[in-house]
């Protein structure tokens, strides 16, 4: 993953684990569908559907995206993500809150998480790291490593006909994130109880849900490309805060 080694600006504090995350390869093994014929039928419908026949097992991804998120109200952003699932991530992007822009990361990498935001790369307005952040970046990385199909061999499987529910387990965290299959294998929607303090309250295991609007193929490998993320507080404080679409991917 050659574009994987150039380190966006706004994750430029935290090069090294960026490179860190660029090193994870495939093992150059191929995908056959008789590699998923242990695991739940929803699980190897949407796997088979996902990955073509004698693509490479990737490892991780790069991600470009645009789309809006919620800071009060909905603001346009770009960003660049490195996924490794079990591993780690990094989200470096730009917001803009009227001519403003806001520029920085959300990562999960060394075993533990943080956000470092600031205004025109200067001015910090948020900052924030420690157990409750982790926990919820580990989630995130759970939930978001269906962006990386190939790495399914790194989770437990559990499921049915039409629910197949993947267990990760990243330094000692473990998260279960339930994906809803369609009958042609195209995911459709992803649950799980993520660790999060939606809309400023108590950090907690809340219902989150990602939305699948529609999905695109890289290089033989068909992940979600249109997406809507929430939470779901029961008392109106969470909702529907991103929205993004997957522009390009490079899997490694």
């Amino acid at each position: 993953m050659p574009s994987s080694l150039s380190v966006p600006r706004s994750a430029r504090h935290i090069a090294e684990h960026w490179h860190a995350l660029a090193e994870v390869q495939g093992s150059g093994q191929r995908f056959v569908p008789a590699l998923t014929e242990n695991l739940p039928h929803a699980a190897r419908r949407w796997i088979t559907h996902a990955v073509a026949i004698n693509t490479p097992l990737a490892r991780s991804v790069r991600l470009d995206m645009s789309g809006q998120i919620r800071l009060g109200s909905w603001r346009p952003f770009t960003a660049v993500q490195l996924l490794v699932p079990a591993t780690g991530f990094i989200w470096a992007a730009t917001a803009k809150i009227g001519p403003v822009p806001v520029s920085g990361y959300d990562r999960f990498t060394a075993g533990s998480g943080e956000m470092r935001w600031r205004v025109g790369g200067i001015v910090p307005v948020m900052s924030a790291h420690g157990r409750d952040v982790s926990d919820s970046a580990a989630g995130r990385l759970a939930g978001e490593s269906t962006f990386v199909p190939t790495a399914f061999p790194l989770a437990r499987w559990t499921g049915d006909e039409n629910v197949a529910s993947a267990t990760w387990t990243v330094g000692g965290r473990e998260d279960t994130v339930h994906l809803d299959i369609a009958e042609n294998g195209a995911l459709r929607r992803l649950w799980m109880q993520r660790w999060g303090n939606p809309g400023g309250g108590a950090f907690a295991r809340y219902p989150f849900t990602v939305t699948v609007d529609a999905e695109r193929t890289f290089g033989g490998i068909t992940i979600a490309s249109r997406i809507r993320a929430e939470w779901d507080t029961g008392d109106g404080s969470g909702g529907e805060f991103f929205r993004a679409e997957i522009t390009d991917a490079h899997f490694c």
